[in-house]
C-alpha cells in the first residue's frame, strides 16, 4: 500500500511538473494573430523594386570580408552606409570607439518628431555591418543592414507622432567581440541609456534574407520543435523574457497586413540563439528589445561560411519581410 502510494505520488508530481513546463512554453510562445499559410501573393510593384535595390546594397555590402581584421573592407562597407544615408538626405551620425588598436564606427541616421519633446519615446531600428570571420557576410549580415537602408528610405518624411526614430548601423557584433566593451550595440545602447533616451521598442534585423519550403529545413533548439513548423519558409520575431510584451505587439501587427509566414515567443538567454544578437545588448540595458531573424544556424546551410555570398540570398521573400517590418514600425510609431 505504502509502495503504491509513493507510486501515485511521483506519477502525480512527474503529470504537474509536464503541465507546467508546457504551460511556461506556452506562455514563451503564445503570439496574437494567425500566420500567413499557403501560396503567397505576388510581388506588388513596389516590392519587385524593394527587391532589386536590397539585391544591390547586399551586392555592394558582402562583396569580400569586412571586419577588423579586414579593416579596409570594414571601412570601405561604413563609407558606403554613410554614402546611401546622405543620398537620401540624412544627417549620418558616428560614434566612433577603440578596437584591437583601430578606430570603428556605429553609424546612424535619425527621424526626429515634428514637433520637437524634451522627452520623447525612441524606437531603435538596426543592424550589424561586420561579418564574421572568414565569411562575405552576405545574409549574415548584409541581408539585415540592406533591410536598414532601405527602411530609411521608405520611412523617409514620416511624421513620427512625436516619436524618435533612430536607424542604426551597428560594428563589432560577431566574435570576438560579442558581449565585450568593444560590441558596437553595446557602446550604442550604453550610450542612450546614459542619456536617458526612453526607447520604448529595439528591433535586430539578423541575417533575414534565407527562406526554404522544403520539409524538414527548419530546426530548433528543444523543445521549440515541438510547437514550431518544420519548414524554414518563416520569419522569427524573438526575444528575452522581458521583451514579451513588445514581441507579443509586433507579431501582432506583422500578421494583421502582411501576407508572409510568421512565428514569434521569448525565452530564457541561456536557450541557444535566443541573445545571439544586437537585441541583447539592449535588453542589457533595460530597453525592450527584439530579432527580427530567418533564424540563422537553425535553417541557413551557409551560416559563418565562405559560402554565404549574394546569391543565396531570397531577395524576393526579403522584401516581403522588409515591407512588413516597415508596417510596423508605422503602427507602432502611430500607437
Amino acid at each position: 500500500m505504502a509502495r503504491r502510494m509513493v507510486l501515485v505520488a511521483a506519477v502525480l508530481t512527474a503529470l504537474a511538473l509536464a503541465a507546467a513546463g508546457y504551460g511556461a512554453l506556452l506562455y514563451m510562445t503564445a503570439v496574437p494573430g494567425e500566420p500567413h499559410r499557403g501560396v503567397l501573393p505576388p510581388l506588388t510593384a513596389e516590392e519587385i523594386a524593394l527587391a532589386a535595390s536590397l539585391k544591390r546594397h547586399i551586392a555592394a555590402i558582402a562583396a569580400r570580408e569586412h571586419n577588423v581584421a579586414h579593416y579596409d573592407e570594414l571601412e570601405k562597407v561604413a563609407r558606403y552606409l554613410e554614402a546611401t544615408l546622405v543620398s537620401l538626405g540624412y544627417a549620418v551620425g558616428r560614434q566612433e570607439f577603440p578596437a584591437d588598436g583601430k578606430t570603428v564606427r556605429n553609424i546612424d541616421a535619425t527621424i526626429e518628431p515634428a514637433a520637437p519633446a524634451s522627452d520623447p519615446e525612441v524606437i531603435v531600428v538596426g543592424a550589424h555591418y561586420d561579418s564574421a570571420r572568414g565569411t562575405p557576410g552576405a545574409n549574415d549580415n548584409a541581408s539585415g543592414v540592406a533591410a536598414v537602408l532601405e527602411l530609411a528610405r521608405l520611412l523617409r518624411g514620416l511624421d513620427s507622432n512625436g516619436k524618435r526614430i533612430r536607424l542604426v548601423l551597428f560594428v563589432n557584433e560577431e566574435r570576438p567581440y560579442f558581449r565585450t566593451e568593444a560590441m558596437g550595440s553595446l557602446n550604442y545602447a550604453r550610450a542612450l541609456a546614459a542619456r536617458n533616451e526612453r526607447v520604448v521598442a529595439m528591433y535586430s534585423l539578423e541575417t533575414i534574407g534565407f527562406y526554404s519550403s522544403e520539409p524538414n529545413s527548419q530546426r530548433y533548439p528543444a523543445p521549440f520543435g515541438l510547437l514550431f513548423p518544420a519548414r524554414g519558409d518563416f520569419v522569427a520575431f524573438v526575444g528575452l523574457m522581458g521583451s514579451r510584451a513588445l514581441v507579443r505587439k509586433t507579431v501582432r501587427s506583422f500578421r494583421s497586413h502582411t501576407a508572409f509566414p510568421s512565428i514569434g515567443g521569448v525565452a530564457p538567454g541561456s536557450v541557444p540563439g535566443i541573445a545571439w544578437s544586437d537585441h541583447w545588448a539592449f535588453a542589457d540595458q533595460g530597453f525592450a528589445a527584439l530579432m527580427v531573424t530567418d533564424t540563422a544556424p537553425f535553417r541557413y546551410p551557409h551560416y559563418h561560411q565562405p559560402s554565404d555570398t549574394p546569391d543565396k540570398v531570397d531577395d524576393e521573400n526579403l522584401a516581403r519581410v522588409v515591407k512588413g517590418i516597415e508596417r510596423v514600425i508605422r503602427d507602432l510609431v502611430r500607437s
